[in-house]
Order: C-alpha cells, then structure tokens, then sequence
C-alpha cells in the first residue's frame, strides 16, 4: 500500500473514531447530567431538614428541594424540585406549584421526563405504594390507583379533590425517539397513611 494511502485510511479511522466519541458523549450528556443533578440535590435535602427554606443546589439554581420521592419496590429515590419549567425538569422531577403540597388534602402533581427521573413508571403497577416525604421530615403513603395514558389537548389535571392524592406525570409512549408529543402517562395515588 503506498504512503499516501496509508495516512488517508489513518485520517479516516482517526475521524470515524472522533465521531463515535462524540455520539457516544450525546448520548450519555443527558442521563449523567440528570444523575450528577441528583447528588447535588441530594445535599441541598440535607440542608433545607435543617430549617432552610430554600436550600439550592447550586449558586445559580432557581429551584430547591420541597419533596423526596419514593418507591421502594422500584428501588427509586428522587429528590423534588419546585416548579415544572424545562429547565426544572432537566434536572428532576417537579412539583407544579398551582397543585397541593405533598400531604395535604388535594391533588400533589409532579411531572417528570420519561427516559430519565420518570422511567420507572413504565412498570409501576396498581397497589404499589409510593412515600412522599417533605423537607421538614413528614412521610406520606400513596397507593397507586390507576394509570392511564391521556391526551393533553383534551383534558386537564384535577387539582380540587377532596382527599389527598398525588399525581405523577410524564411523557408518552416511553421509547418514543422523538420528545414533545401530546400523549401524557398519569400514575394516580391516594394517600394511605
């Protein structure tokens, strides 16, 4: 093979190798950003139990911790974030503030992005039990109740109930390769105990 050949084929195997390199550093940009956005947030938890109202989990953030959500048989423990803006979400999943606070009687709604914090709800099934914990230390207990996929052109979000419920909300279909549809996964619980 002569020389010139020779640096082309390595030029061509140094450039599919970038390029591999960088596909693989895409893909993996947004579940390490939303894993390394947990410990972070897993310290600010620490922070608001001890009497701070608005404990941030880092400088520039315009969100805090107001809940800890968990699944033990699901193996999941998530902190939540105030608020359900994109930017909110990219991080964890968010507590919509026009809904009841965990606990209380009405309806808690968190939303949450379906490959990443929300992907368990994919297989939580009727019965199972989710904890709800606020930043003051209160430990809530919802029984899933239902889960449907709905259309969010066509209906909207109870938030007035009666007793308290807490409502998780994430896109659908799960495997979907593009993101933005109109089709919502809605996991509701009553609160237990």
């Amino acid at each position: 093979m002569s020389a010139p050949r020779r640096v082309a084929g390595r030029w061509l195997v140094a450039c599919l190798l970038c390029l591999g390199f960088w596909q693989l550093g895409s893909g993996a940009y947004i579940p390490a950003k939303a894993w390394l956005a947990q410990e972070l947030m897993q310290r600010a938890w620490l922070r608001a139990g001890k009497d701070v109202e608005r404990a941030v989990p880092w400088p520039w953030a315009d969100t805090w911790p107001v809940a800890r959500l968990r699944s033990k048989s699901r193996q999941v423990d998530l902190i939540v974030l105030a608020g359900g803006s994109g930017r909110t979400l990219a991080f964890g999943p968010g507590h919509l503030s026009a809904s009841a606070m965990p606990g209380e009687i009405g309806n808690t709604v968190i939303a949450g992005h379906r490959d990443t914090h929300f992907k368990f709800l994919k297989t939580v099934e009727k019965g199972e039990l989710l904890s709800v914990e606020s930043t003051k230390g209160q430990k809530h207990f919802y029984k899933v109740i239902g889960a449907d996929v709905v259309d969010s052109r066509k209906g909207s979000l109870l938030l007035d109930t009666d007793v308290a419920m807490l409502t998780l909300v994430t896109c659908y279909p799960f495997e979907a390769y593009e993101s933005g549809g109109p089709l919502r996964y809605v996991v509701t619980a009553k609160r237990v105990f």
